[in-house]
């Protein structure tokens, strides 16, 4: 009996540790995820359909103009990336402001690029509609040329 157990145990902690390749985690319902979803999207999937689904019609004409996510992610966001983390940057609660249906707050980027490490960070503006956190605005990087 206590083997059976003791083999059960084990079976369902190997199992627990195959899920979904969704590298995203964290609260749905929160700006931050809608954020991370955002830039996962962009920069690891490589997948428009999925950014604009969490972007706001603005930001998605945006996005649109410039035709494929790498394109908009160099020119637009002006960061560059062979595979990337995403978090959003909680050491000071004042860089993370929610009020109602507004929030801005600040991802932490850690990535590759031609095998150097890259860290960046920038700040978004999200908008809640219907239940659901969007990207609205990337605010310029205010140390860049």
């Amino acid at each position: 009996m206590k083997f059976l157990l003791t083999f059960s145990t084990v079976i369902l902690l190997m199992l627990s540790g195959c899920g979904g390749d969704d590298a995203t985690s964290g609260d749905r319902n929160t700006p931050g995820y809608a954020a991370t979803v955002f830039f996962d999207a962009l920069y690891n999937k490589k997948d428009m359909e999925l950014a604009l689904s969490r972007s706001t019609p603005r930001m998605g004409r945006i996005m649109r103009s410039y035709g494929t996510p790498s394109q908009f992610a160099r020119n637009l966001v002006n960061m560059q990336y062979d595979q990337v983390t995403i978090e959003v940057d909680m050491t000071n609660q004042s860089l993370r402001e929610q009020y109602g249906n507004e929030a801005r707050i600040n991802l932490i980027f850690t990535g590759m690029l031609h095998g150097e490490q890259v860290d960046d960070m920038r700040s978004v503006q999200l908008v809640k509609r219907k239940g659901e956190w969007y990207v609205d605005k990337i605010n310029a990087d205010p140390f860049a040329r």
